[in-house]
């Protein structure tokens, strides 16, 4: 099926287009110069997902890079947070991740990171998208261009390492766990493979070759995993992990074969990081209530962040959080890196089921439940700014955070109406107790947009 035309989304987190139509090699060169350009030179991590088109993008970043002075570390296909780890381990002054993430597969993209391991803060990226968008680039002269290809140790041993060390191996090896993991394609199926393998696992490896040939839709929710599902009860497995291209994203399936919400991944992950050590938790603000509620029994504190993974670890920081992460199956754990990551998001939901002796069921069952919704509308810009106002009057009783959109906190419930940073709607998220409460608060919030 050809792909559909499209704008380049330019954003301060990169940019993401379909390849040979709004995504070529002369925009992600001026890209990859411009991060050259805000990094002043330096030694910067090259990495992709397994997409084709990332052999052709590669070159073009080189190529960005090196007019502006950069030498290159390339590490290949591995995952996003592989990128992070490998970015502290080298010393390197930042890294250019080229994937589109959970996107079908006729798209790709840039992803930017700084010399910490962190994606870009939405301060920075502003800095280098202004750069690309305004062309006043660094081009080092003949003598100055960037060089050198190194292809540095194997960072995935690294990676498995520094996730081993968080946990007790010996405990989650004890259970003789089978796990069923699909990678889709993806980059991070060796990895994962060798993960659970290390931790004591039977592995049954579904698409976890990185070829990017993608089986489902690259999404890991449970809409797009139904053919998926029924493989974990009918291999015997325990559990059922589930990847997105660049494996940074999480989905769980229980043992009956049962698709679990991807808000839970943290949910879980959170529970067993708490136990270990209780301290601040942060997610962002349309993230499940499920994790305040297990932070709060706890004995945590817990706040949230605007919606972004640079937002998410920008709290974390300042708090001093233990743990945090997103609600679409992505986990922080600051003791492996500042990216999600389901490799410790893995390890740590492991070590619960080991610990406790339930199977998966039991543990998603015993979690606090509500029923979220999630919709978008068409609404002209002009205009949100009025319905905005006219939602938060419609709740009074509410209580109101405008530091992304506007979120409003009922007893039992929570709405969140926030513009999209990447396409020209306005999304709205509930959760409530009930899926017909979670369906009533945005049916109200439409009809007021």
């Amino acid at each position: 099926m050809a792909a559909v035309s499209s704008e380049l989304i330019v954003s301060v987190s990169g940019i993401r287009g379909v390849v040979g139509d709004s995504l070529t090699p002369e925009p992600a060169a001026r890209f990859a110069a411009a991060l050259g350009t805000y990094l002043h030179g330096g030694r910067v991590v090259v990495a992709r997902d397994s997409r084709p088109s990332g052999e052709m993008l590669k070159h073009a970043v080189f190529a960005g890079l090196f007019s502006a002075g950069c030498h290159v570390d390339d590490i290949g296909v591995v995952p996003t947070p592989t990128v992070g780890v490998a970015v502290r381990n080298l010393g390197a002054a930042g890294a250019v991740m080229i994937t589109a993430s959970h996107n079908p597969a006729p798209w790709n993209g840039l992803k930017l990171f700084g010399p910490d391991g962190a994606v870009l803060s939405a301060e920075k990226g502003k800095q280098v998208q202004k750069l690309f968008e305004s062309g006043q680039f660094a081009r080092a002269t003949w003598d100055k261009v960037g060089s050198g290809v190194r292809v540095p140790p194997d960072v995935l041993e690294e990676h498995a390492q520094l996730v081993l060390d968080q946990v007790h191996v010996a405990v989650v090896a004890s259970k003789n766990f089978r796990v069923f993991l699909d990678a889709n394609g993806g980059a991070g199926g060796p990895l994962g493979a060798r993960l659970l393998q290390e931790l004591g696992c039977e592995v049954v490896q579904h698409n976890c070759g990185a070829d990017g040939n993608f089986a489902h839709d690259p999404e890991p929710t449970p809409a797009n995993l139904t053919d998926v599902a029924p493989w974990v009860k009918q291999t015997g497995s325990a559990v059922g992990f589930v990847l997105d291209p660049d494996a940074d994203r999480l989905a769980l399936i229980d043992e009956t074969g049962t698709c679990v919400s991807e808000e839970l991944t943290l949910a879980l992950a959170v529970k067993h990081r708490l136990r270990e050590q209780c301290g601040p938790v942060v997610v962002n603000m349309s993230t499940s209530r499920v994790i305040q509620d297990l932070a709060e029994r706890a004995g945590g504190t817990f706040s949230r962040s605007a919606v972004g993974e640079a937002n998410v670890v920008e709290r974390m920081r300042g708090t001093k959080a233990v743990i945090g992460g997103e609600g679409n199956g992505g986990v922080i754990d600051p003791r492996v890196g500042w990216v999600r990551d389901p490799f410790i998001g893995m390890a740590l939901i492991l070590s619960l089921m080991a610990e406790d002796n339930r199977p998966l069921s039991e543990l998603i069952a015993a979690l606090p439940t509500y029923s979220m919704l999630k919709t978008k509308f068409a609404v002209p810009r002009d205009r949100l700014a009025a319905a905005l106002a006219a939602i938060e009057k419609k709740w009074p009783e509410a209580t109101a955070d405008k530091l992304d959109g506007l979120r409003l906190d009922g007893p039992d419930w929570w709405l969140h109406v926030r513009p999209s940073n990447t396409e020209p709607v306005v999304r709205v998220i509930a959760e409530a107790p009930t899926a017909e409460q979670a369906a009533a608060l945005c049916k109200q919030a439409e009809e007021l947009l």
